[in-house]
């Protein structure tokens, strides 16, 4: 199956902010996906370590004593998007194993060089109190100040930082 076109970015936005409403309207909360993943971790460490869980304060208020951090709207929507994601996928003939990378990057290279980048933004968002989704989707919307500083520290950074690895794909 030949890949299908992308979806009209119009058409996407428009479709993107329907569900942001959605989110809010269902779950009283917007959309992000660092808070799902921070439950999932923590739901991890209480299956090894439960005592650790209760003695520490910030695991203790997710998942302490009786508590089950997966038990938040955030994990089922980390879990709709995973599965929406690879149905689209699917549908639209874009699944398949695959590194990209620039012509002069190894793949050794792009995989540690993503993986740092991933823990840093993982770092970063848990620092921040959201990922960038949360943080520019959600606190955007409801016109949060600290919101769109952030995104519009994230735009310069990836404007300032894009010079120096320009090079690297192309």
């Amino acid at each position: 199956m030949t890949a299908k076109p992308y979806v009209n970015p119009y058409l996407g936005g428009t479709l993107l902010g329907i569900v942001l409403f959605s989110a809010f309207l269902l779950t009283g909360g917007g959309l992000g996906a660092s808070g799902a993943i921070n439950r999932v971790q923590v739901s991890v460490v209480d299956l090894v370590a439960p005592n650790h869980v209760d003695r520490v304060p910030y695991f203790a208020d997710l998942a302490g004593g009786d508590k089950n951090p997966l038990a938040d709207p955030s994990v089922l929507m980390l879990v709709g998007v995973l599965l929406g994601g690879f149905a689209s996928g699917l549908a639209f003939g874009r699944v398949k194993p695959e590194i990209r990378r620039g012509p002069n990057v190894s793949n050794a290279t792009r995989l540690i060089t993503a993986f740092i980048g991933g823990a840093i933004m993982g770092y970063g968002a848990r620092l921040a109190r959201g990922c960038t989704s949360g943080q520019a989707l959600s606190g955007g919307a409801v016109l949060s100040v600290g919101s769109w500083a952030f995104m519009l520290s994230v735009f310069a950074g990836g404007y300032m930082l894009a010079w120096f690895v320009r090079r690297l794909w192309n």
